[in-house]
């Protein structure tokens, strides 16, 4: 089966970053609108590895068929809206099944 993943919010919390976060130099790389192609519950290829992290236990579960998580949560009962777990610049994605 096939998911798409697909980032579509990043939200920056500079004033969280300034008092928490040590200063890095790369940072998150994923860009609104930018998608991902998971087949068969997979891992894509150049997903950020933090971000498959929060969402891998949802594709995996669309993958095979399940959805309709927590009773009637997505308008689409074979999707879901997970963000990343960066909690200075986190990114909401939608995971949907794209086909059977």
């Amino acid at each position: 089966m096939k998911i798409r993943i697909t980032a579509v919010k990043k939200a920056s919390y500079p004033d969280l970053m300034a008092k928490y976060e040590n200063p890095i130099e790369h940072a998150c790389d994923v860009q609104e609108g930018q998608a991902w192609i998971s087949i068969d519950g997979k891992c894509p290829e150049g997903m950020c590895p933090s971000a498959w992290g929060s969402m891998r236990e949802f594709v995996e579960a669309l993958a095979r068929g399940e959805g309709n998580f927590y009773d009637g949560w997505m308008k689409n009962p074979q999707s879901a809206m997970i963000s990343c777990n960066d909690g200075f610049r986190p990114v909401s994605f939608y995971v949907e099944v794209i086909s059977v």
